[in-house]
């Protein structure tokens, strides 16, 4: 089966295998199509096709973690340079958390 992998720069890949054994690293962002017919083939954009073992339905859970560990880093990214903007002005480490009290009467 495939898995998620990193490559020296840090950059999100998904790992296949061929149909001899033979495994290797996508790009999910590079992939166009993926079919089965029965083998399945991923089509990457610039028309490179790959025979591949694995099925539409785990590439297509490989891809969909893949985009979901990029909005989380994403996520974290914006987190931390929030809280480093808000430590150089205020010298706090930490968001602080406001609460609205009611209203007197």
């Amino acid at each position: 089966m495939g898995r998620k992998g990193l490559t020296r720069d840090g950059e999100t890949v998904i790992i296949l295998t061929r149909l001899n054994g033979q495994r290797f690293a996508v790009n999910p962002d590079l992939i166009e199509r993926v079919e089965s017919t029965p083998d399945t083939i991923v089509t990457l954009v610039d028309g490179t096709k790959y025979l591949v073992t694995e099925d539409i339905e785990s590439i297509a859970d490989l891809v969909i973690e893949h985009r979901a560990a990029i909005v989380a880093r994403a996520i974290d990214v914006a987190h931390t340079e929030e809280n480093s903007a808000l430590a150089s002005v205020t010298g706090l480490r930490h968001q602080p958390r406001l609460t609205v009290a009611p209203e007197a009467d």
